[in-house]
């Protein structure tokens, strides 16, 4: 199979912090056989590789990336009820409204969230009280070698912003989830994305949530009460709307966004005692090993 890799693709058009230098090699991938086929050249040309969804949850680096971004563009969406079958690069987002729609409940909290079906699975993405994992049926995986792997929900290990694909090379190429009927979806999924639009910074360039919520509390509580709302290094700024977000205020780069996070995790550590730990995920320009989204 011919894959028609690009040289040099800039990063921050991909980011939804409008963030990052050129990737080495850009491939964006529509079928599951294309996946198989650009991983397997990775695989042998022992070539790092990132896989990008929607480009949110991740920074990258400011000269770029010296491997293989593939973005994932699969994008299929089979309503099989109760199942509903989906493409790993399908929005999160469009496919909680969408079910909702059409009175089905178990994925409302999607809405509003900017990934893809895959980062949301990748991250065990939440909000609402809800969790990706609680209303998946299975997984289909590509592995650093190329082979495909079918994974029931059993099989897969979920925590709090965590799954075990974290610790795998490969792809989630599709997913089903099992939902239930609910007269209430549509309304349920109206008032979770008015919310979100009212109290998030959706205008602004950004990758969501900064830091994980700790165990008792809320990080974007801590950070406000530590003063830190409006706070600036070079381009970035904590959100005026909503502290847990930093946005690309004016040009910021990688460097003036992890600063400021390191900044934040300090001064918050030491007015409050607790210790945040980051959610967004720092690729960076070199490593040693593959990563997976």
């Amino acid at each position: 199979m011919e894959l028609p890799f690009q040289c040099d693709k800039p990063l921050r058009e991909l980011s939804t912090f409008g963030i990052g230098g050129p990737a080495r090699f850009f491939l964006e991938v529509h079928k599951i056989e294309e996946m198989q086929a650009a991983i397997r050249f990775c695989y042998e040309q022992k070539l790092p590789f990132f896989i990008l969804g929607k480009g949110s949850n991740s920074l990258f680096d400011d000269r770029g990336f010296d491997g293989v971004v593939l973005l994932n563009k699969i994008s299929f969406c089979q309503f099989e009820w109760p199942l509903v079958h989906v493409g790993a690069g399908y929005s999160f987002s469009l496919l909680g409204t969408q079910t909702a729609r059409k009175g089905w409940s178990g994925l409302e909290f999607a809405s509003g969230i900017p990934g893809s079906v895959g980062g949301a699975i990748f991250m065990n993405a939440g909000a609402n009280g809800a969790e990706c994992c609680e209303t998946l049926f299975d997984v289909t995986f590509v592995t650093e070698k190329g082979e495909i792997e079918v994974l029931k929900r059993d099989q897969i290990a979920f925590s709090y912003r965590t799954s075990s694909f974290q610790q795998r090379k490969g792809a989630i190429v599709s997913a089903k989830f099992l939902l239930q009927p609910s007269e209430e979806a549509r309304q349920k999924q109206l008032g979770i994305i008015e919310y979100r639009t009212r109290t998030q910074p959706y205008g602004d360039k950004s990758a969501g949530c900064v830091f994980r919520n700790p165990e008792d509390g809320k990080a974007g509580a801590l950070i406000q009460q530590s003063g830190l709302k409006g706070k600036r290094i070079g381009g970035a700024e904590v959100s005026m709307r909503h502290a847990n977000f930093i946005v690309n205020r004016e040009g910021a780069s990688a460097r003036d966004i992890l600063e400021l996070a390191a900044f934040v995790k300090h001064t918050v550590k030491e007015k409050t005692g607790v210790e945040l730990e980051m959610e967004i995920r720092s690729v960076p320009y070199q490593m040693e090993e593959d990563v997976s989204r």
